[in-house]
């Protein structure tokens, strides 16, 4: 799993999970689809199937868990990404003072020595 950097302080953001889509010959693929088609979207000029959230409710964890599993099936990577709350969406959403945020904000800051203030 892979994070970006979290979103500005006082925000409201959605989570937005990507996973890359495994190459795979036409069963495996529609293994692949069966699993990820009724949670995510795909975009084909990326090869990369995406879901958002905006809680970490049952439905949330279940799209969470899902895309995991698929990574771990196929073996590919789910990258997670903070992202602001578009117009379209009508679900949940989290803020910058949720505890989800200070993860994301922690796993940003990884490797980073203790002390020591962040670069950007």
């Amino acid at each position: 799993m892979t994070t970006s950097l979290p979103v500005p302080e006082g925000a409201r953001w959605i989570l937005h999970i990507t996973i890359t889509a495994a190459q795979a010959a036409k069963v495996k693929w529609n293994k692949q689809l069966d699993m990820l088609r009724p949670i995510a979207g795909y975009d084909e000029a990326t090869q990369t199937w995406s879901a958002h959230i905006g809680a970490l409710n049952l439905a949330g964890l279940g799209v969470l868990q899902t895309m995991f599993d698929a990574a771990r099936t196929y073996g590919t990577e789910v990258r997670l990404a903070p992202v602001p709350v578009p117009e379209w969406w009508r679900g949940s959403v989290f803020t910058s003072d949720s505890e989800i945020a200070a993860l994301l904000r922690a796993q940003a800051d990884e490797g980073r020595p203790l002390g020591h203030l962040p670069l950007a």
